[in-house]
């Protein structure tokens, strides 16, 4: 594997006072109260999400999987929730987004929990599903993924954009307007399913809303270095594909976004 400019030293853990049990117990008591404080403030916005009003969903999109034709429908399982990845990666690109890359690391596990939860988990790209296979083969995925190519959907729920309007500069992402820079981004779409087979969107998140998908993100939040990218041009510079970690692996600080070849990458981000 090359090594990459080392431009971004290790970073030393910065110390903090050193001091006794009982004053480290008065400091962790106080920093407690205000967890708790924002673990309640998160417990009052997760009740203000799922009670959002919903749209149903009329059209009639078709996506591919492994075994042919599937619609929106079937992707519940039996189920009457969906959630629905936007995963990065476009038609013409050779391989998926690090980054989309780095959160599908953690779907696998919470798959049982979920349909067991009435939840059914599909991640959704519009490359073709041949491509998916391949890699989702090579970096050791099972969760669901399927093509959406063809059609609609992943346009209609904010998260692919046509030449037409890459080339106008500007895309609708994220409920606001931004540079366009790339033909596909990252999201989250929930959907619900009533006893009459009606089927509702309830919910989309894009950018730093998929966080909360992150447990490698989470648990970097609790260690004295927290994510360590400050100074990094782009934040997730040093993700690198779960099996492109090595004993060169260096990260450049100067290094902005890198889309897959064969993207349309207009730059920026």
């Amino acid at each position: 594997m090359k090594t990459e400019k080392q431009t971004a030293p290790a970073h030393p853990v910065v110390s903090r006072p050193v001091v006794s049990r009982d004053e480290w117990l008065r400091a962790r008591t106080a920093l407690l109260a205000k967890e708790k404080e924002h673990t309640r403030q998160g417990d009052e916005l997760a009740r203000q999400r799922r009670a959002l009003p919903w749209v149903r969903v009329d059209k009639s999109y078709r996506f591919t999987g492994p075994q042919g034709e599937l619609s929106l429908a079937d992707l519940f399982r039996g189920k009457s929730q969906l959630v629905v990845y936007h995963f990065m990666f476009g038609p013409d690109w050779e391989e998926g987004c690090p980054s989309c890359s780095f959160l599908g690391d953690h779907f696998d596990g919470p798959l049982v929990h979920l349909e067991h939860r009435d939840v059914s988990f599909t991640a959704v790209s519009r490359a073709p599903v041949a491509k998916l296979q391949a890699f989702q083969k090579r970096l050791g995925w099972r969760f669901p993924w399927i093509s959406s190519a063809g059609g609609d959907f992943s346009h209609d729920f904010g998260v692919s954009f046509t030449k037409a309007e890459l080339d106008g500069g500007e895309v609708d992402y994220n409920f606001r307007t931004e540079p366009a820079f790339l033909e596909d981004l990252p999201g989250l779409s929930v959907f619900c399913r009533d006893g009459a087979g009606r089927v509702f969107h309830t919910y989309s998140t894009y950018a730093r809303g998929l966080e909360p998908l992150l447990g490698t993100y989470a648990m970097l939040d609790l260690v004295p270095k927290g994510r360590d990218e400050d100074g990094l041009a782009f934040s997730m510079a040093w993700v690198r594909y779960n099996d492109r970690y090595g004993k060169d692996y260096a990260v450049d600080a100067e290094a902005g976004f890198k889309a897959p070849a064969g993207a349309d990458f207009r730059g920026g981000k």
